[in-house]
């Protein structure tokens, strides 16, 4: 299994778009939130700017995580560097759009980062080599998986870097996927086939349920063995775990 943290128990804790419950999602504060409060993996969004720069946030348009509207796609970082990203929240007013690369300027060294592709810009090879290389960079080639629930996507990221793990994310496949990674069903998968992490980990296959709401599954999650728990708010799933 590529999804390793030494020193650290499974199931690891991974941080959906930060700390969401807490702060505004995909944000500096929401990243950092998380990390102060333990998690093991920060799950991101990334689209591209019209200028190209990567860019963490979860929607293709700006008109429900900020004070702007319209596509990411068409603005430049300096033009998405106006609007807010405090999701409303008056407290966060000074939140921007992160890049890339400011996530992994605050990241913990024995921290993972997963990025999820929210674009089929991921399927054009040159912007996958910039992507690969500015991971490259920054000493995170080791510490990043990639995310989708297109397979071709991240596979055209892994034919940038081959060693670099991949997941699929999927609503609705009840079985494992070959060619992943790391595999993240929609949780009650898990429940229509109980066998299904079972079955993952007879390929080498690691599985973090998609559910980010876990606390109350927690005792399903352990039993099965799941390798990683998706969680809004990894400070509460933390002492869920009794960590």
């Amino acid at each position: 299994m590529k999804l390793e943290i030494p020193g650290k128990p499974r199931p690891y804790i991974m941080g959906h778009r930060g700390n969401l419950d807490e702060c505004p999602e995909n944000t500096l504060a929401s990243f950092r939130r998380a990390l102060e409060q333990g998690a093991d993996i920060i799950e991101t969004d990334v689209h591209l700017s019209a200028d190209g720069v990567f860019m963490l946030i979860h929607d293709a348009t700006l008109d429900r995580t900020t004070n702007g509207t319209g596509p990411v796609a068409t603005r430049t970082l300096a033009e998405l560097r106006t609007f807010s990203a405090s999701y409303g929240r008056p407290e966060f007013e000074a939140e921007r759009i992160p890049t890339l690369q400011e996530l992994f300027e605050i990241i913990h060294p024995d921290t993972i980062v997963a990025l999820e592709l929210k674009t089929d810009r991921f399927l054009e090879p040159e912007v996958c080599r910039r992507f690969v290389d500015q991971i490259r960079a920054a000493g995170m080639l080791q510490r990043v998986v990639m995310l989708s629930f297109s397979l071709a996507r991240v596979q055209a990221v892994q034919a940038a870097a081959p060693d670099v793990p991949v997941g699929f994310i999927t609503m609705s496949r009840l079985l494992p996927k070959a060619g992943a990674d790391l595999l993240g069903p929609f949780f009650p998968l898990l429940f229509l086939n109980p066998f299904y992490v079972w079955l993952a980990h007879r390929s080498g296959q690691p599985v973090a349920p998609l559910d980010p709401t876990p606390d109350s599954r927690l005792w399903y999650y352990r039993l099965l063995g799941c390798d990683a728990i998706l969680t809004n708010n990894p400070g509460m799933t933390r002492r869920a775990l009794g960590r």
